[in-house]
This record gives structure tokens, sequence and C-alpha cells, in this order.
């Protein structure tokens, strides 16, 4: 594996994707004093004058234009010893892998970081104040990372599960697709309440099954993002549950965003893997049902309601 990039008071880096997380990501990293080039489809740079030199690499495109984006990249030249960020939330519905899988598979002699945590872009913008993780095997170049984005405002942690921290990000959007719902149907405090909480054994169960450690979810990336995307109005999964608990289709809200809300596509695949493993995921199965136009949003809430009675044993999870 080549070397990461040289932490340096300034570096060169690019942004690929200039939605509202690109933009936000490279506002942070100009706030840090660094060099910053932002690719989109729509800008003038080209791809390969947009990423010729760069010491870091930031993925920021949605989960449907990842595979295109790591065939694109191969086909230009990049730095040999250029750090690869992925910073988006999702998993591949033709491989079932995430995002940094993907990238690793293609570029195997290059760190792979993941950046993930309760990161709305908006709050970001504004300069509010925000914690996120960085996360590789690779521990020079997380560091590297880490201190490419920490400002005043935004506290940057480090770890070495790249996967979990990654699984954290990505299942707890689905579960915000849920509160969405349960706060759309005015269920009140104490069911979103119940709702999140036994939805974090949930992502436990599925994170650790598919290779992350259970440690992880209770941390920025899990915990952290989950109470985050499950609680604010500006969360675009959060606002998927609620319009549809208030009889909007999913086509119209999903126009209306006029952005990606990546737990739509989490939850199709993720019952792809569900199934595949065997792994319970109660929760999610119900958001992939009225996602699917199965039952209604009452219906779902009802399904959930009526499981069988259990003990609330946390040891067979963790």
């Amino acid at each position: 594996m080549a070397p990461a990039a040289k932490s340096t008071d300034t570096v060169s880096m690019t942004i690929l994707g200039a939605g509202a997380w690109g933009s936000a990501l490279a506002t942070l990293a100009r706030m840090s004093g660094h060099q910053v080039k932002t690719w989109s489809r729509r800008g003038q740079l080209s791809l390969a004058d947009s990423v010729a030199g760069a010491d870091v690499i930031v993925n920021a495109i949605s989960m449907k234009g990842v595979s295109e984006m790591v065939l694109r990249l191969q086909q230009v030249k990049i730095s040999e010893s250029a750090v690869l960020v992925s910073a988006t939330k999702g998993l591949d519905p033709e491989t079932l892998r995430t995002p940094s899988q993907i990238w690793q598979a293609s570029f195997p002699d290059h760190p792979i970081v993941v950046l993930s945590g309760p990161n709305l872009s908006q709050e970001i913008e504004l300069g509010m104040p925000a914690a996120t993780v960085v996360a590789s095997e690779d521990q020079v170049a997380a560091a590297t990372v880490q201190k490419q984005f920490s400002s005043e405002n935004f506290r940057v942690y480090t770890n070495c599960d790249r996967l979990g921290t990654e699984l954290g990000g990505t299942l707890k959007n689905v579960i915000a697709i849920a509160v969405g719902v349960c706060d759309g149907l005015r269920l009140g405090d104490n069911a979103r309440a119940a709702l999140v909480t036994r939805a974090l054994p949930e992502l436990i169960r599925v994170g650790t099954h598919l290779g992350g450690q259970a440690e992880t979810f209770f941390g920025l990336s899990g915990l952290g993002d989950l109470l985050a995307t499950c609680t604010s109005p500006l969360s675009r999964n959060y606002q998927v549950g609620y319009q549809l608990a208030h009889g909007k289709f999913l086509e119209q809200i999903l126009i209306d965003l006029n952005s990606t809300a990546e737990g739509v596509n989490t939850a199709n695949v993720l019952i792809q893997l569900a199934n595949q493993e065997q792994i319970p995921v109660p929760i999610s199965r119900q958001v992939f049902r009225l996602l699917n136009s199965k039952i209604t949003p009452q219906e779902a809430v009802e399904a959930l309601m009526e499981r069988d009675l259990k003990s609330e044993n946390y040891d067979e999870l963790i």
C-alpha cells in the first residue's frame, strides 16, 4: 500500500460532488487553509484536471454514482500517494457493498478513509459546532484527514473500524424514515424514544454480523448520527417518513426534496442482505414494506407493536 499523503500545513484536496454535503466539506477544508478544488458534472473543470496532483480526494457523490465515479477515476491519473476519502452513506444494490469497499477493491494501493458522523450539511455551512469520525485501518491516513478537516467548530475523531463507521452512518437512514413516520402520525415522544432505543441494537446486530465492531455503534457515527438524523427536520430521510405519514406518495416526496434520501435505497438493499444472511431487522423490514407500498404507515406501526413479547436482552447483540 502506498504511503499516505504527508500531513503538512497546506494540502491539495479535491471534493468530488458539489451538492450540499460536498459543499459543506469544501467549506470546512478551506476554513482550515487548504487548497480545495470541487468537481461536479456541471462544473467547468474536467475530472482529470480536478484530481491532478491532489493529496486527498474526497468522494461526496450519492451512492448511485459511486461505481461510475470509480470507473472514471481509474481512467485518469491520480497521485500514487493520494488518500481516498469516502463521505457517502449507502449500499450498492448490485454488489451489496459499502462505498469504501468499492473504492478499496478498485484502488487497493491507496489508503481508504471513511468520514461519517452527525453532520447536517446546513448547520455546517452556518458554522455551527459539530463533530465527526474519520476511520481507516491506515492510522496515518486517518490522522492526516483528521487534521485537514478539524477546526474550532468541527471536531474530528479517528478510529480503525472503517466498516463499522460506514455502516453506522448508512443504516441509521432507514431508522430515520421510521422516526419520521412516528412523528408524522403524532405518536408522541414516548413512542419516538422507544423506537430509537430499539433501533440501536438492530443496527448493532447488522453491523457486527457484517464485520463492524459493536463499540463503534455507540459513537458519533452510530448513536450520534442516529440521534441527529432522527430528531432533525433538516434530515431528508426523516422528511421522507414524515411526509409518507401525511399521505404523500414516495415519488412526489423525492421530487419535492430535490436531493437524495439514501435511506430509501438502503432499505431495499438492507432487506436483501438481511434475507441472505438471516439477520432479524424488524424495524427496517417495516420501513421496506412501507416504501414499497405493501403497508400503510399506520399498519407499519401496528406490526411493530404486535410483535411477540420478549426480554430486553442486549447480550446476544454485543
